[in-house]
């Protein structure tokens, strides 16, 4: 196992789940994707540069998607907050995922990286 795999295993449910296909659909989006660990929460990459988060809000205890170029996307249940780079989409883990937006999200993001709106490394 690796200490990816155990950040979601230590998770309580039903947050563990709920992380746990994020993560499966995050990695279903491009061959290109990777998952690694950034300040100790699972960080997904395309073509090595960071492009979203997993994470649970300290308050709520709730999951959500943490975007780091969330400036460029445009959608209402993205939160900006006092961020002035990311967006965050929050997840309520006793209810179905909303695979539609969440995919929809995952691909607009992704197109920021493949289209050149973002510059990769």
């Amino acid at each position: 196992m690796t200490e990816n795999d155990n950040f979601y295993l230590n998770q309580e449910e039903p947050n563990k789940s709920c992380l746990l296909a994020l993560r499966r659909i995050i990695l279903d989006q491009d061959a290109a994707v990777a998952e690694t660990r950034k300040w100790g929460m699972p960080c997904f990459c395309y073509q090595k540069k960071m492009f979203c988060y997993l994470w649970t809000d300290k308050k709520t205890k709730e999951p959500y998607l943490l975007f780091v170029e969330g400036k460029y996307l445009d959608h209402p249940k993205l939160e900006q907050g006092n961020r002035s780079r990311m967006k965050i989409f929050r997840i309520a883990s006793r209810k179905d995922l909303p695979i539609e937006t969440i995919e929809l999200l995952l691909i607009e993001a992704l197109d920021l990286y493949r289209k050149g709106r973002v510059k990769i490394k």
